[in-house]
């Protein structure tokens, strides 16, 4: 086993993307059932190459000069699908540590073995941080149940990563799947934030329709950012754009939600944007290197 150590070359990459999704394992296991990845493969017209192995992904940010986050999502409980490794992506990206960077996911409905296995994956791993979607793995942020995760979390110094907002898993199908988007409001993730303010916290996504929910937790709480990935820039919502040059330009981060949105598409997009030249190299790359202390 290979524990992961960063190599990047901050001055030589362009750009740090914080929100990519490993898909697909080396024994050709799908993180999603067929239904689920249609449905966000249509939600987001994403084309082929729907789920690019993690070697993949590597040589795509390579190309760019770019580094990735990547990780998958632990729904076990609520989905009764069993998770892609993290073990096995946190060991690519130690392959690959160059351009990526590993963060872990975890089934908070687990209890005690969710805190023992985040606490294995980044003490023996070398995990940056943890992938949480509440939707998908059906529950509450703010449930008190969950605390002594965040709290191991907070003690290991590294990141916990909140899905918000509309998710294009289930998008389309009937009771979208039973997915539940109440759990995505940032909000309950604000009283996470407050109780726990040593932990380093991304929104991620722009929250639809709670984005200005999300902007005031990012502006009102120094330990809480906010990643811009899952929506092509020119269709922010205007609040949010408009913030990025203003309280954002040191809580935004760059992130695409590849393989679903390419750099390239998002980037092309993000052009279109009136963003000051100021802000852009701390979206694209330095406020990534604060969060993850690269």
């Amino acid at each position: 086993m290979a524990r992961y150590e960063p190599a990047i070359d901050l001055d030589a990459v362009r750009a740090i993307d914080v929100h990519t999704h490993v898909e697909l394992d080396a024994h050709g296991n799908h993180s999603l059932d067929d239904e689920l990845l249609a449905a966000s493969a249509a939600y987001f017209r994403s084309g082929e190459n729907r789920a690019p192995s993690l070697d993949d992904i590597a040589v795509h940010y390579r190309e760019r000069s770019m580094a990735a986050v990547v990780f998958t999502v632990d729904s076990t409980t609520a989905t009764g699908r069993p998770a892609l490794s993290s073990e096995e992506i946190a060991e690519g990206a130690a392959r690959n540590n160059d351009v990526l960077i590993p963060f872990g996911s975890v089934d908070p409905r687990q209890g005690p073995r969710a805190v023992t296995a985040a606490r294995r994956l980044v003490e023996e791993y070398g995990v940056r941080g943890f992938k949480f979607h509440p939707s998908l793995q059906a529950f509450a942020p703010n449930n008190e149940a969950f605390y002594p995760l965040y709290r191991a979390i907070q003690e290991l110094g590294v990141v916990a990563l909140f899905h918000t907002g509309q998710t294009g898993i289930g998008a389309g199908l009937p009771g979208g799947r039973g997915i539940k988007l109440r759990y995505s409001d940032p909000m309950l993730v604000d009283d996470v934030a407050a109780d726990f303010p040593d932990l380093s916290i991304v929104l991620a996504h722009p929250a639809v329709p709670w984005a200005d929910s999300a902007i005031s937790i990012a502006t009102h709480k120094a330990n809480v950012y906010v990643d811009l990935s899952g929506w092509l820039p020119r269709y922010f919502p205007p609040q949010l754009t408009h913030q990025l040059s203003r309280s954002l330009r040191t809580k935004a981060l760059f992130g695409t939600d590849f393989p679903l949105i390419h750099p390239d598409r998002w980037l092309d997009s993000f052009a279109q944007l009136d963003i000051t030249d100021d802000a852009k190299p701390l979206i694209f790359k330095d406020n990534a290197i604060r969060l993850l202390h690269l």
